[in-house]
């Protein structure tokens, strides 16, 4: 009866979602020139380095989504 519920109210769009105009926590906390020479290095990742296993996950995720679009495309 709660998934019932729920599909209703989703396809009622009761829940609106988010508000149109977002709010950045760093953006309301430092100043434009902070955030432009703010460094943003890949391999750093909120002070997490990006590992072998790091990479491999990413470049798996890459190939599964290159073969489902080839599927999509080809059959």
């Amino acid at each position: 009866a709660d998934y019932y519920q729920l599909g209703f109210n989703l396809r009622s769009n009761i829940f609106q979602g988010g508000p149109l105009e977002s709010r950045s926590l760093m953006k309301d906390s430092y100043t434009p020139d902070v955030i432009q020479k703010a460094i943003r290095d890949p391999k750093n990742w909120h002070g997490r380095r990006t590992d072998e296993l790091g990479r491999w996950h990413q470049k798996n995720a890459l190939n599964l989504n290159l073969q489902k679009a080839f599927e999509e495309k080809y059959g």
